[in-house]
């Protein structure tokens, strides 16, 4: 489901991305703040399942709280916790089914599944399909190293999602330009391209300014003078070859004039992050003074044009043989839709490119969860002592992913759970291994051969982070706060001054802490 933010500053964001979300939360309480930790980093290393991890987390820690009020020692519950995590992982790897990436097309329908089941949960999930290719083909795109920075998302409003198009290349929006901008030429093929960060126009004196001479002729030389650094300044880009020109600052009037009297195009004010991509692509590189303009800083592309889409323009480079980029054009209406629909391209860009890298997948829809679940039970009937229970706890944990899916499909989850547990402890446990929820009919079904996959690293990396947090809040024995400093601030929140051991003192207030720094809310 999604959730709707609205911050201090009247800002209204709809997103159902864990990652969001957390960004926008205002948290205060030091245990939540690891899991807006923990989000934040599932989001930098895979994109995907940010809402996983902290649901996650949060299922475990309530499955454990019991052994800590029941005076289970911290350290024994973190190594019952660890011990199950990595039984779990370890379970992943042996089940998870691999790609030859040798075989163009298989790897291709794994990327094309993996980017449906990542956008299936989003806003755009009517057009999964649609924008699923356009992601594979944007990553397909990119040289071996899988550069994350030379594939842009812009947005321009308007149109239908439909209308959103791939460029390959870079693309981006026309800047702020002088008079004699329409008089320039606008498609070059195989153009030479100069980049820069030189500011070329007159600039005003200063206020404070102050010339002095001694005779009224010697002013005009002064003024002259000026005019020649600029005149030069052009000449010698010209004298480059160079048929575009852009640069971060600005570009004036007079120089805009004077290349489109010579047939060039320029562009000034461009963002620095377009100047970089451009950059990387065609192999130009920003020149901070116009002096020594070698031939080894001129950068090129096939095709160079000018487009109209919808109510912007926006400059195409296209052909780069420096570097293969590409650019990703989004249409929409609302401004809140074309933000979520960039949030949902960016995780499915993240999804594509881990399983391009490392082409091992699981069936998503709860399956897997559920399959870890009952080895993780029939692991720990092996385990003596307390593990045991731990073990099991951390199994039990798992499920609230299937049950959340169910719940927020308007199932009955209790149900869709028993189904799924029977199901996955049939023997040979193969026949069950792929069974997860079926949103669309109210039932379970084998979401292997419905294609809904995800990367086997996502569910990795979403264990491991949740389990090192848990772990992390376990281990903290006592949380010192100064009350004082809270009432001068007009704290109102919980006061957390020597509470009880581990995550029953930091989530409850309650325990059997250490009780010699005393504050409010201490015993």
């Amino acid at each position: 489901m999604d959730k709707l933010v609205y911050d201090d500053k009247g800002k209204v964001t709809v997103s159902n991305d864990g990652a969001t979300i957390m960004k926008l939360l205002d948290v205060v309480h030091p245990a939540a703040k690891y899991l807006v930790d923990i989000a934040r980093s599932q989001d930098a290393e895979v994109g995907d399942g940010t809402t996983s991890v902290v649901v996650l987390a949060g299922e475990m820690m309530r499955e454990l709280r019991q052994f800590v009020e029941d005076g289970v020692h911290p350290q024994v519950i973190i190594r019952g916790v660890r011990t199950a995590i990595n039984v779990a992982v370890a379970r992943i790897n042996e089940i998870a089914r691999r790609v030859d990436k040798s075989d163009k097309a298989a790897t291709r329908d794994l990327l094309t599944w993996c980017s449906c089941t990542a956008m299936q949960s989003k806003l755009i999930a009517q057009q999964r399909e649609f924008f699923s290719q356009m992601v594979v083909d944007a990553v397909l795109s990119l040289d071996e190293d899988l550069n994350i920075d030379l594939i842009g998302i812009k947005k321009v409003p308007g149109g239908s999602l439909q209308d959103s198009i791939l460029v390959e290349g870079c693309a981006f929006k026309k800047s702020f330009s002088y008079a004699g901008f329409e008089q320039q030429p606008k498609r070059f093929e195989n153009p030479k391209i100069l980049l820069l960060n030189v500011e070329l126009e007159l600039k005003a004196e200063k206020e404070n300014a102050e010339v002095r001479i001694n005779n009224p002729s010697e002013y005009q030389s002064i003024v002259d003078a000026e005019w020649a650094i600029i005149y030069e300044k052009l000449e010698r880009i010209v004298q480059t070859g160079a048929k575009i020109v852009l640069s971060r600052l600005p570009i004036g009037d007079l120089a805009t004039q004077y290349f489109a009297d010579r047939d060039i195009f320029c562009a000034g004010r461009v963002p620095v992050d377009d100047l970089d991509r451009v950059n990387k692509a065609t192999g130009a590189q920003v020149q901070t003074s116009v002096n020594k303009l070698i031939p080894e800083i001129i950068g090129t592309c096939a095709l160079f044009e000018e487009r109209q889409v919808g109510a912007e323009r926006y400059n195409f480079f296209t052909g780069c043989q420096a570097a293969k980029s590409a650019t990703i054009i989004l249409r929409g209406g609302a401004e809140q839709f074309i933000e979520e629909t960039d949030r949902s391209i960016h995780d499915a860009i993240m999804i594509v490119r881990r399983a391009l890298k490392y082409p091992s997948i699981v069936a998503g829809g709860g399956a897997i969860e559920v399959e870890l679940c009952r080895h993780l039970h029939a692991y720990a009937h092996t385990v003596k002592g307390k593990q045991q229970l731990i073990i099991n706890a951390v199994g039990k944990a798992l499920e609230v992913i299937p049950r959340q899916l169910a719940d927020n499909a308007g199932f009955d989850s209790t149900d869709i759970l028993n189904k799924l547990r029977f199901k996955h402890a049939q023997q040979p446990v193969a026949n069950g291994l792929w069974w997860g929820v079926d949103i669309n009919n109210g039932d379970i079904h084998d979401c292997m051969s419905a294609y809904i996959w995800e990367p086997s690293l996502v569910k990795i990396n979403a264990l491991s982070s949740a389990a090192e947090a848990v772990c992390t809040i376990l281990s903290v024995d006592e949380t010192i706060t100064n009350p004082q400093a809270q009432r001068e601030a007009g704290d109102t929140g919980p006061q957390l001054s020597t509470r009880g051991r581990g995550m029953a003192g930091m989530m409850a207030g309650r325990g059997r802490g250490v009780r010699t720094l005393r504050g409010r809310g201490g015993r």
